[in-house]
C-alpha cells in the first residue's frame, strides 16, 4: 500500500525506533490507549498485546480497511475512521465502555498538523484539557520537537514552547533519521514524550497570558516591549520589566515561563485597580 502525500503519510519501518516508542509509552496491562494515525499498524501490532483497550483513529479509508482486516478480530481493538481534529472521541466512545477514557496517547502524526493536534490533546493556556492524559508520545518533525523542549535565549524558544510547557513537561526520547521511513521524509524527526500537569502557580488570568504570548511573539525580531506596546503603554511596561528583571531590550525568547506568568499577573492586577 502506497503512502499518500495528501495525508502526509510516511511509514516508520525501523524496528529499533518502534521499540523505543513502545518503551516510552510505559504501558501497563490495564491501560486504555489512544493511537492517532495507526497507518499500516507497525505500532498497533506492538501495542495491542500490552494494553487492555486500544482506540485507533485513522482518516484514510483504505488504511481503515487494512486495519480491520488485520486487527478487527481483536477484542481490545476499536477503529474510528475519522479526522481526529474534527472528531468527538468521548461521544464516539459512549457505546464502547471498554475503551472509554483512554489515559495514554501514542501517535505518528502528519507534520503539517502537529500544532492543532497538540492543542486538541493538551488544550490551551486559557482552556486546558479538563481530563488530561497521563502521557503523550508523539513522533513529530525535529524542528517542532526542538521548540517543545527549548529553553530561553535559544532560537527555538517561542510561543509554541510557552503554550506547551505551561501545560506539560516535555522530553526527547530519540532522534529519527529520514532513512527510518518509507518513503523518506525530507527532514529529521524526533520522538517526544509529554506529561500533562498543572503548574504549582498558574497564571491568575490565563486568557491574558495567552494573549501576551501571542502578541509578544508576533514579530520575533522585535523587542518584547515593542510588541506589547500595542496592548500597554511604556509607562506601564517599563516599571514592570524592571521589577521582574526583564531587560527593556529583551525579546520574547529571552523571557522564561515564570517571568511571563509574573508579568501577566501584574498586568492583570493593574487592570483590576
Amino acid at each position: 500500500m502506497r503512502a499518500r502525500k495528501r495525508f502526509g503519510q510516511h511509514w516508520l519501518t525501523d524496528d529499533s525506533i518502534l521499540d523505543q516508542i513502545i518503551e516510552a509509552a510505559e504501558l501497563q496491562e490495564g491501560d486504555r490507549l489512544l493511537e492517532i494515525g495507526p497507518g499500516k499498524g507497525a505500532l498497533t501490532s506492538r501495542l495491542l498485546p500490552q494494553v487492555a483497550a486500544l482506540l485507533a483513529v485513522e482518516i484514510d479509508r483504505d488504511l481503515c480497511k487494512f486495519m480491520v482486516n488485520n486487527y478487527g478480530d481483536r477484542d481490545n481493538f476499536l477503529l474510528l475512521e475519522a479526522d481526529y481534529l474534527k472528531s468527538d472521541i468521548n461521544q464516539f466512545l459512549n457505546d464502547f465502555p471498554q475503551f472509554q477514557n483512554p489515559r495514554k496517547v501514542v501517535a505518528n502524526i502528519p507534520y503539517n498538523i502537529t500544532g492543532p493536534i497538540l492543542e486538541k490533546l493538551l488544550g490551551r493556556i486559557s482552556d486546558p484539557n479538563p481530563n488530561p492524559f497521563d502521557s503523550i508520545v508523539l513522533l513529530i518533525q525535529k524542528e517542532v520537537g526542538d521548540r517543545l523542549i527549548a529553553v530561553p535565549h535559544t532560537r527555538a524558544f517561542g510561543a509554541l514552547t510557552l503554550r506547551v510547557q505551561y501545560l506539560a513537561d516535555c522530553e526527547t526520547i530519540c532522534v529519527v533519521p529520514p532513512k527510518a521511513f518509507r518513503p523518506k521524509p525530507k527532514v529529521e524527526s524526533v520522538v517526544v514524550r509529554l506529561r500533562p500537569r498543572p503548574l504549582v502557580k498558574p497564571a491568575q488570568n490565563p486568557k491574558l497570558l495567552e494573549t501576551l504570548v501571542k502578541v509578544g511573539f508576533m514579530s520575533k525580531r522585535k523587542m518584547l516591549r515593542n510588541n506589547l506596546k500595542s496592548l500597554y503603554s511604556t509607562e506601564i511596561l517599563d516599571p514592570l520589566f524592571a521589577e521582574l528583571a526583564i531587560s527593556p531590550q529583551a525579546r520574547g525568547e529571552e523571557v522564561d515561563l515564570m517571568q511571563w506568568i509574573a508579568l501577566s499577573d501584574r498586568l492583570d492586577r493593574l487592570s483590576a485597580t
